[in-house]
């Protein structure tokens, strides 16, 4: 939905300055959540440590051009060199995020749809997207994305109401008192559903007692409230917050509850529930069989019932709801171990939940249990209560090994089992530089703590390699490449995509990724969503798209916000279906059409049909259409790419013209953008040329890689000996021989071994003698001034990469990529 910043001016009481005429679509808080900076407004949060305001030059040179910000940034902003210009505009409040709470509670007015909004200690995302199973066929649900449930995340989850929305599934999450009222304004349930109220978040409440009556602040004005009228505690705090809404307060124990619970069995992989409701008994099943998931499906099952769901049709969608999405994740450890990798909050009921996961995985695997976990924190509890309970689930549950992190739990140290195996540590980095990790063995590992005490550390530990052949990437040269593509760009307003797949075409994509990001690219694209995700573990924090999603890695790319190229009906609904079970909408994606290569794409017949599958679901956005040239390098295919950008064209115009927000438009790749330039529409794609070599003739531009190496020893061999494997070093004279460091497992190709190519000792040419072996090879340096310890050049700004490339009657991608991880990247500036 659609606003015109005059009328978001107006609705959030703001000082407007500038007079740049515009829609807004999105909302952003989050400068790395950037995907359609045309027709988004970016409020400048302040928190305890950091300024949104920081973030406004990047995003302006990203395109963004609206900007809520606080009298006090304005101030400094003013005074930025850019300037405020007519096509910029900054709404100056006196605190941006009452203004983007503001603004939510006006677009909620707008809407007279029934609204739950559900709210308690857990359960909550649970609840929210099985209700979402249980209700979408039948109406269009906007819900919270993922957990968005804060006083930030819950206007960004308002904003998504449009038109089309039959009914609204809004999360509320509360840390402190007072919150409640905020996100009550916003939200304006007409259908209440508590979960359940524990510990977490405890230390800013007096009691359990006062959060929950903080809690039902979110139901003053529904129409019905639900909860577990079992609870005595919620009972008892419903009955003196005195709503005026209808209750329904489901219940296994009191028959004269609307909502009874008859019986509930549970079975070896399912539980069977009975229910009496308006003098009618049901029955159905869930594929659950612990208490919080019964207890998440009753409170499902009486929203159910009160939006008048049939209860056959209850029934049988009970029976196929799926888990949801949890943080637990499971990966191979060294050493035959498994890891559990549940680094995201640090509740004693997460940690219980967890303990029991481990126990089950250890149970099938058969593998001893350690426990890896932080302190846990803000709980509201004494330390020693706290650990005390801690250590009585440690024993319940048989771990064999404790490993404690932090000030706290290490204090506690004498509470645990002396019968168990325990380290303690004072920090992270304290466990990361001593021996324990190392020594664990056929094991089940459990990492469990907060994220401020950074575990992924301890589940991507990763041991020093030491190698004395290195990469050096040139950086400078890097960007001076960057900039002669840029200024071939008709348009400064073309946006550029730059390729750092394959790890960079072998350069390490981290340093890569973070010199393109500071020079203000547009986008970064990696082939497969491991290789975006570690770019975003390493704080990069530019948008990244995925060249070649795989089926699997759809839940990375939600979680680090990874878009992926999209090229098939298959592949787009499992996308679609992916995005729905994760809660997600809108999530930008990278149309592909086929116009030549015949690879992989949409063809542009396709288009009406692809439009009718993006037009009827909510969960993705194309944020791109593009294709690829098959022979722009090559003048004797031009007709060939001329018919293909025509293609294009037809393509791209039929899809945007379903679409009323800016769909962006590309073809052009590194030749693409030099020799048709007409083709670069509203973005390009460089690739190859970034790192020096043009693909049209093969020249270098500017040098960024260069592959070195070091003498190990020479040796005098004489002409009647040979030389390596399979005697194949034939000698034609008395020669000195060296052997260096470098062989086909670090990506040195056999194929160059036999005299077939040569490297540079001191200057000169040092042909390779005999085979090429997996770690070292040998070179003739009879002729040549060297001793051991010299430096030797593979390939670099006096040997060209070309040169190595057409020995092998190859590509320099090739050569480029085939350098293995084990060989140690330097980067430097010029």
């Amino acid at each position: 939905m659609s606003y015109a910043i005059e009328s978001i001016a107006k609705s959030i009481g703001a000082r407007r300055v500038g007079e740049y005429e515009t829609t807004i679509d999105w909302l952003l808080t989050d400068s790395r959540s950037l995907s359609f900076p045309e027709e988004t407004l970016f409020f400048a949060l302040a928190t305890k440590r950091n300024s949104g305001a920081r973030y406004i030059p990047d995003l302006y040179d990203r395109g963004v051009r609206n900007f809520v910000v606080s009298e006090e940034d304005f101030k400094e902003i003013e005074s930025v060199e850019w300037g405020v210009e007519s096509s910029l505009n900054f709404l100056v409040v006196p605190n941006p995020l009452k203004a983007l709470q503001k603004l939510a509670e006006v677009h909620r007015e707008k809407f007279k749809m029934p609204v739950i909004g559900i709210t308690g200690s857990n359960g909550k995302t649970i609840v929210k997207e099985w209700l979402h199973q249980l209700l979408s066929p039948d109406r269009c649900i906007v819900r919270s994305p993922r957990s968005y449930n804060s006083q930030i995340g819950v206007p960004l989850s308002v904003w998504q109401l449009n038109e089309e929305a039959e009914l609204g599934i809004f999360e509320a999450g509360i840390s402190e008192m007072g919150e409640m009222g905020a996100l009550k304004r916003m939200i304006k349930p007409t259908i209440g559903i508590l979960t359940n109220i524990g510990g977490a978040h405890q230390e800013n409440f007096f009691s359990l007692q006062e959060k929950c009556m903080e809690k039902l602040t979110l139901f003053k004005d529904c129409d019905v409230v639900i909860y577990n009228g079992d609870n005595e505690l919620i009972s008892n705090c419903v009955a003196k917050s005195m709503l005026t809404a209808r209750e329904i307060a489901w219940s296994r124990t009191d028959i004269e509850r609307p909502l009874h619970i008859s019986r509930v069995t549970k079975k070896e992989d399912h539980t069977v529930i009975s229910y009496r409701y308006l003098d009618m008994d049901n029955t159905f099943c869930i594929p659950f069989i612990d208490d919080a998931s019964i207890e998440n499906a009753l409170n499902c099952l009486a929203a159910c019932l009160y939006l008048m769901t049939p209860a056959d049709q209850i029934t049988e969608r009970m029976a196929r709801l799926e888990p949801i999405a949890m943080r637990l994740e499971v990966k191979e450890g060294k050493n035959n171990c498994v890891l559990i990798n549940d680094s995201y909050n640090s509740d004693l009921a997460s940690l219980d939940i967890a303990l029991d996961f481990l126990v089950r995985r250890s149970e099938k695997k058969g593998l001893n249990r350690t426990l890896i976990l932080s302190d846990i924190l803000e709980t509201g509890q004494s330390t020693a209560t706290l650990y005390r309970r801690v250590a009585q689930l440690v024993q319940s549950r048989g771990i064999n090994k404790l490993i404690g992190v932090g000030p706290e739990i290490s204090s506690c140290a004498a509470r645990f089992d002396a019968g168990i195996e325990r380290y303690f540590f004072p920090n992270t980095e304290a466990l990361l530089a001593s021996d324990v990790l190392k020594s664990l063995h056929s094991e089940v590992i459990l990492i469990k703590g907060s994220r401020i005490f950074n575990f992924d550390k301890v589940s991507e530990a990763l041991e020093l390699k030491v190698h004395e052949t290195i990469l050096e990437v040139n950086l400078h040269a890097m960007v001076e490449n960057l900039n002669h593509y840029r200024s071939m760009l008709r348009h400064p307003e073309t946006k550029m995509i730059c390729m750092v797949k394959a790890s960079a075409y072998g350069a390490g994509s981290y340093e890569i990724a973070k010199t393109l990001q500071e020079h203000h690219v547009d986008y970064l694209a990696v082939a497969v969503a491991d290789e975006g995700s570690e770019l975003r573990k390493a704080g990069i924090t530019s948008s990244i798209m995925i060249m070649d999603p795989e089926l699997t890695a759809f839940k990375t790319m939600f979680d680090y916000k990874l878009e992926p190229e999209v090229y098939n009906f298959h592949l787009l609904d499992a996308l679609i279906k992916a995005a729905k079970k994760e809660g997600i909408t809108n999530f930008p994606i990278h149309i592909k059409l086929d116009t030549g290569m015949h690879r992989l794409g949409f063809a542009v017949e396709d288009i009406p049909l692809l439009i009718h599958r993006l037009k009827n679901q909510s969960a993705v956005i194309p944020r791109s259409v593009f294709s690829h040239f098959v022979g722009s390098d090559s003048p004797q295919f031009d007709a060939f790419t001329r018919r293909q950008i025509e293609l294009f064209e037809k393509g791209s115009q039929e899809l945007q013209a379903a679409f009323p927000h800016k769909i962006l438009r590309h073809i052009c790749n590194t030749a693409g953008i030099e020799r048709f330039p007409g083709a670069q529409f509203d973005m390009v794609r460089l690739g190859i040329g970034l790192y020096g070599v043009s693909p049209i003739d093969n020249s270098i531009i500017h040098n960024v890689s260069t592959l070195k190496t070091t003498i190990l020893q020479i040796r005098d061999v004489s002409e009647e000996d040979t030389v390596g494997y399979s005697r194949m070093g034939h000698l034609t004279r008395p020669s000195r021989i060296a052997a260096i460091p470098i062989g086909y497992a670090d990506g040195l190709n056999r194929h160059l071994g036999r005299g077939n190519a040569y490297c540079l000792v001191n200057g000169k040419k040092a042909a390779y003698v005999g085979n090429i072996c997996m770690d070292v090879c040998m070179i003739d340096v009879t002729d040549i001034d060297c001793r051991e310890g010299d430096q030797v050049i593979i390939f670099g700004d006096d040997l060209p990469i070309t040169v190595l490339s057409d020995k092998l009657d190859t590509i320099p991608y090739e050569v480029l990529t085939s350098i293995s991880t084990r060989v140690k990247r330097v980067y430097y500036q010029e």
